[in-house]
């Protein structure tokens, strides 16, 4: 991990929703220490500002892929950026999914919107060592069709399922139509053996660990990213507090036995 940012360059941008790009970076001269999937890293784009951005692809050659959603300033300057500008890099922070966990598993990949992202690695990594786990479930809520990320790539991931499931349905859309908890029926893995892994908006977390715990899924072996406004990424401005957490450096990655009593209290 690195206090100081190291500059990165834009390498490539690719569009994947009206406001959502996934950006290539590598580094100009030194490179970050290794990220695993789950991390993040702190973003600077000169002038603008500093922001947390979670992992969405860790390439061989120190390279880093992340999706940004244009949503605040920070966010939409990356996502305006072209190939050959710089940015600054602070990293690896934070806590990663934890596969070690899960070996021998069947694993279930369960995303909400741009919670995909951070997903997408721990996917790839599973896919790479098939042999580790048991089958893989991957399951995507979006609210449009045109929200969906990766579109070119999710084919790929049907080991043995991935399901796709949206809030509203588009022109043409023969789709589910629905939550992310309703393809949990369609998906093949044995409870009593089974680690998930669970990244969207916090109302969709707690749905999804609800319906998993019912299904006989140990708290434990439920695995939920979570987020909160980070600032400092190292544990010292108290902005990503969530009770006796501190999630910049405590998680984002936490097992829902620690995630449960804190997700329960409102305005906490």
């Amino acid at each position: 991990m690195t206090a100081i940012p190291l500059p990165y360059r834009v390498v490539e941008t690719r569009p994947e929703t009206a406001d959502t790009v996934t950006v290539r970076l590598e580094p100009v001269h030194e490179a970050l220490p290794p990220f695993a999937p789950g991390r993040f890293a702190m973003v600077y784009a000169f002038g603008v500002g500093e922001a947390p951005v979670s992992v969405a692809g860790i390439l061989p050659d120190g390279g880093l892929l992340h999706t940004v959603r244009a949503a605040g300033a920070v966010s939409r300057a990356l996502c305006a950026l072209a190939p050959g500008a710089v940015v600054g890099m602070r990293g690896p922070f934070g806590t990663g999914w934890d596969l070690p966990l899960a070996a021998g598993d069947d694993l279930l990949v369960v995303a909400g919107g741009i919670g995909l992202a951070p997903l997408r690695p721990l996917v790839q990594a599973v896919l790479a060592a098939p042999q580790g786990h048991g089958r893989l479930n991957v399951l995507i809520g979006a609210r449009t069709p045109d929200d969906l990320l990766y579109r070119g790539e999710l084919d790929g991931w049907a080991r043995p399922y991935c399901g796709i499931t949206v809030d509203r349905p588009g022109a043409g859309w023969r789709g589910r139509v629905g939550v992310v908890t309703t393809l949990l029926d369609e998906a093949l893995f044995s409870p009593a053996g089974t680690t998930a892994f669970v990244c969207g908006p916090e109302i969709m977390i707690r749905a999804t660990a609800r319906d998993l715990l019912h299904r006989g899924l140990a708290p434990d072996r439920i695995l939920v990213s979570l987020e909160r406004n980070m600032h400092c990424a190292t544990g010292h401005c108290g902005h990503c507090q969530l009770g006796p957490l501190l999630l910049c450096r405590d998680g984002p990655v936490v097992g829902y036995e620690r995630a449960e009593p804190l997700l329960s209290v409102r305005e906490l």
